[in-house]
This record gives structure tokens, sequence and C-alpha cells, in this order.
């Protein structure tokens, strides 16, 4: 669908949703780990009412994830629709209410926690609802669906304050929040992955193509979302362990129709393959747990730090790329960026099922992530800005 277009006189920063939302995530992303270490360890304190664990999987569950999903969602529905992009002052003021709950959170024991939930909160019901507008007037229908796990991610944030201060830490509301993410993952990147693929394979690598979207992608989504709700309501017993076992399966399956093996000579498909593995990996090792075979937060970290955090760089550079008129492709700096978060996906989950090297997994874990955040927003940061060239919206850029 053709869409109307119509030139961004103010700062390029502010002309499409995924300059500042995947700058100030990238950011975000790695700072908030650079203060997670000495948090853990006792050597600085936050004025925040939240205890240090919850401050930590807040920010990354529901801080910098959010920045980063909104910024692929604004530059996504106007290819979606055909309708002008979300810029400008209305872009402004929802990065203004990103940054404010991120000050909020972090010194909510001053703000006072209500005030910091409203002002936190307020961020994803801006985005859902900017989204439904899109989307509805577009008549979009079928995408409604990711506005649909919007709020339900948005109610895991409300809950997540709420759980977290009467009952005194965040639990149910975290499972519901990391639930939200993998089936954001499971249909994005079930869209996304398989198409990117497919269309580089035909002019680079004739041969097998992944399998189109069928009846097989339903049951797999399906039996995930299945899987997760036994999950949220009671993460351990046989029920439970043996949906999450089915789900894990199905989804490996999908992912080996995908033909990612195919894709080895340009990284920058290569690299949604290896995030999307983390889904089915995480839910064999939630499985795991569930059947008392692993550590509890296993399957957590294999879907946050390997899912959640490889898919988003994956995307947020290939965006970038395409968007601002770039070669799509992965340069060397951007493939260390990738081996970067690699590693800190997979030492964070030995981390877990190695207690005895947990230490040196963790700092290796958190020294990977910020090097590949940070260096995604050295790489990138200047694109971003605009001192590269001006909007491009290139084939396979995003979804």
């Amino acid at each position: 669908m053709s869409k109307p277009r119509r030139d961004h006189e103010g700062l390029p920063l502010f002309s499409q949703g995924f300059r500042p939302f995947f700058l100030f995530g990238s950011i975000q992303a790695g700072m908030a780990i650079l203060v997670w270490m000495p948090l853990f360890h006792g050597e600085i304190a936050l004025a925040s009412a939240f205890a240090p664990r919850d401050w930590h999987v807040h920010e990354m569950l529901f801080g910098y994830l959010p920045a980063v999903i909104t910024g692929f969602l604004l530059t996504a529905i106007p290819n979606w629709t055909g309708r002008l992009p979300i810029r400008g002052v209305p872009l402004v003021a929802l990065v203004a209410v990103w940054l404010a709950g991120r000050a909020c959170v972090t010194f909510s024991a001053r703000t006072g926690w209500q005030a910091a939930m409203l002002v936190d909160v307020s961020f994803l019901f801006l985005v859902a609802a900017a989204a439904s507008r899109e989307i509805l007037a577009g008549r979009n229908w079928r995408n409604m669906q990711v506005v649909i796990l919007l709020l339900i991610l948005l109610a895991g944030n409300v809950a997540f304050h709420l759980e977290a201060h009467l009952e005194g830490a965040a639990d149910i509301s975290i499972r519901v929040g990391i639930a939200a993410v993998v089936m954001l993952i499971a249909l994005i990147g079930g869209r996304i992955v398989p198409s990117f693929t497919r269309n580089w394979l035909v002019r680079e690598n004739p041969g097998r193509l992944p399998v189109p979207f069928s009846r097989f992608d339903v049951i797999a989504v399906v039996v995930g979302a299945l899987a997760l709700m036994c999950w949220i309501v009671r993460p351990t017993g046989n029920i439970t362990g043996g949906a999450l076992a089915i789900a894990g399966l199905l989804h490996l399956a999908r992912l080996v129709r995908w033909a990612g093996e195919r894709t080895g000579r340009e990284r920058l498909l290569l690299i949604l393959h290896v995030g999307y593995a983390f889904v089915p990996f995480g839910f064999l090792l939630s499985a795991a747990s569930a059947f008392a075979s692993a550590p509890t937060s296993a399957g957590s970290h294999a879907w946050m730090v390997g899912a959640a955090g490889i898919m988003t760089l994956a995307v947020m550079s290939r965006a970038t790329l395409g968007h601002t008129g770039q070669q799509l492709t992965a340069s060397i700096t951007t493939q260390a960026i990738y081996a970067a978060i690699i590693v800190a996906a997979l030492s964070r989950v030995c981390a877990v099922l190695d207690p005895a090297h947990a230490e040196v997994l963790l700092y290796l874990a958190a020294f990977a992530w910020v090097a590949a955040y940070f260096g995604f927003a050295l790489t990138f940061g200047p694109l971003l800005i605009g001192f590269g060239r001006r909007e491009h919206s290139a084939p396979n850029a995003v979804a």
C-alpha cells in the first residue's frame, strides 16, 4: 500500500519514531546494567521505592523494551496502514513521557510510588492508544493483535507497581510482562524473519526457501500462548512443564522451517534466526524448571537477555540502516555488536545453570550487554540523529 509523504521540517531525530526510541532505548539498556551491577553488590543505592532487584527487572522489562517496541511500531505502522508516521511534536511528547517514567521510577522514593506508577504506565497507554488509532483508521484489522499484546504489557506494568509495593516484591506481574514480550517476538518475529529470509535467498542464494505461514504457525503461536498462561498462573508442575515443552518443540520446528542455516553469508539475517532460537530455548528451560530439573530463572533469562536482547538489536540495526538509506548488510562493527549480545545471552543463562561460576559469568554477561548496546548507540547514533541521509524506506527494512 502506498502512503502519502510530507517532508518533515524539524529535527531529523524526531522525523520518525525509530530514531529517538532506538537511540535512547539503547543508551538506557546499557546504563541500567551499569547501575545494576554495583547496586546488586550493595556498593550504591538508589532513591527508588522499588527493591534493587525489582528496579532492575522493571527497567529491563518495562523500561528499555517498550522504547524499542515503540520505535519499531511507529515505523512499521505507516507501512501497514498507508498513513503518515507520528513525528514532530507528538513524537517529542511520547519521548518526554518515556524519559519522565525512567526518572520517576528511579527516584520514586521521593516522588511517591503512586505518582511514579501513573507517569510510568502512561507511556504504554499513550503508545497503545496511538497505535490503535492508526491501525483502525487504516482499517488494518489483523495488526490489532499487536495492540492487544501492548495492553497486556501495560497491564503487567500496572500490576508490577501494585504487587511490588503491596506485596513487597513483584512476581506474577513479571511473568505477565515476559509472556507479552515473548508473544510479541513470536508474532512479529514470525512475520519478519521468514519474509526477510525469503527475499534475500531468492536474490542471493537460490534453493530451499522458508515455508510460508500456515496452520502450523498458528498452532505454534496458540500453544505458546496457552503454555505461557499456565506458566503465569503456576510456573511449576507437570501440566505447566508439559505445555512449555510442547510449545518449545513447536517453536523450534517453526524456526527450522525458515531456512536460517542458509543465511550465513549475511549476518544481518542470521542474527534474526539466532535471536528467535532463544524463544524455544526459553520454553524448554522453563519446562525443565517446571519439572524441578533447572533453576527457576533460566528460561526467563533465555527469553529476556537472549530472545528480547538479540532480537531488539537485530531489528534496530536493520531498520536504522534501511530507513536512513544505507546498504542492508552487517558491517564488521555491527557483527561485533551481534557477537557481544550473543555472549551476554549465553553467559547470563550459564550463570543461572552453573552457580559455581555465577559471579564471573554475571560480570561477563553485564560487560557484553553494555558493550553491545553502547556499541549500537555509538555506531548507529549518528544515523539516528540525522547525520546520515534523510528518511528512505528501503525494501525489507521493517515489517
